[in-house]
């Protein structure tokens, strides 16, 4: 028999996913970032959500607020975010069954996007695992935890250097073969570890840190652009780079335009990414609900070239 609390849930969670399905693009916050084509079939808007920081602090355990996590994944689809990316290394295993909690039965159009090969023996470990055996034991795992029949894309979290690299992303394919997973990305790579992977099965996506003060994979966005791959920067905020003593002349340069645009930084480093390339697709996290919103506002948020140029 069902709960009175299971059916309420459940009711919640089927009505959310009816709004999701019966509200226009053009009336989502998030459409204002315009949309991606990833693998040829699917469609989703520029400004996607990294599930990473709904878990506990360090990437560790469960969230401190539980229900806040939770209601962090709902306002995100209800913003018209339909492209979540997590990995089984984020709690790990919360971040992905947190996402089930949310919003399964999942709504129609949404992507859930999650990565293996990366383990996290302790809180402040993270050590590549790139063996075929764990990779296909990771991705039966992900489809467990997410309660899916296929993964919709599933990316390489990184490189591992005891494992040939061909090896691993072979496994991926065999994976794809088997209708486990219907499209493949890679994560933290290079401009040569990306040709190696092209060269053994489609790649869709690659996920590498960038930011408006850590362009070192400008290279890859460049291969990305040419052939049409979405690129989803991680760390796309600068963070890091704000706390620096000496700030980045890039970030002072971002912030003069935000303060002129009466606009925080986040805004205006998401905005900055959505200009930057085309194929671009942020994935900011959070763990609160106004946090969101705000990061959700910047798709509005058009910058000219002129202000592109000051940036540099």
């Amino acid at each position: 028999m069902t709960s009175r609390r299971e059916f309420l849930c459940h009711t919640s969670l089927t009505l959310a996913g009816a709004a999701f399905a019966s509200r226009s693009r053009a009336d989502a916050p998030a459409s204002a970032a315009g949309t991606l084509v990833i693998g040829g079939d699917l469609k989703v808007s520029r400004l996607g959500f990294g599930a990473m920081r709904i878990t506990g602090e360090g990437i560790w355990g469960e969230p401190r607020d539980a229900n806040e996590a939770l209601a962090v994944l709902r306002r995100a689809v209800e913003l018209g975010t339909n492209f979540i990316d997590t990995a089984d290394a984020y709690g790990p295993y919360i971040s992905e069954r947190l996402i089930k909690e949310a919003l399964y039965p999942y709504p129609r159009g949404l992507l859930i996007a999650t990565k293996g090969g990366q383990v996290r023996p302790r809180r402040d470990e993270w050590l590549p695992d790139g063996r075929p055996q764990h990779l296909r034991a990771a991705c039966e795992a992900s489809l467990a935890r997410l309660k899916l029949e296929r993964i919709d894309l599933y990316q390489l979290h990184r490189p591992d250097p005891q494992v040939p690299f061909e090896d691993s992303v072979g496994e991926l394919a065999k994976l794809q073969k088997d209708g486990k997973i219907r499209h493949i990305g890679v994560s933290n790579v290079s401009v040569e570890q990306l040709a190696k992977a092209r060269a053994i099965v489609k790649v869709v996506s690659v996920q590498n840190r960038y930011n408006v003060a850590d362009r070192n994979a400008d290279d890859v966005l460049a291969v990305c652009e040419r052939e049409q791959i979405a690129f989803l920067p991680w760390a796309p905020l600068a963070q890091g780079a704000q706390r620096r003593p000496a700030p980045d002349k890039r970030l002072v340069a971002l912030g003069a335009v935000a303060q002129a645009r009466h606009i925080d930084m986040s805004q205006a480093n998401l905005a900055w990414l959505l200009a930057r390339s085309p194929v671009i697709l942020p994935i900011p996290g959070t763990s609160r609900v106004d946090h969101l919103e705000d990061n959700i506002g910047a798709a509005k948020i058009k910058l000219t070239p002129g202000e592109m140029a000051q940036i540099g």
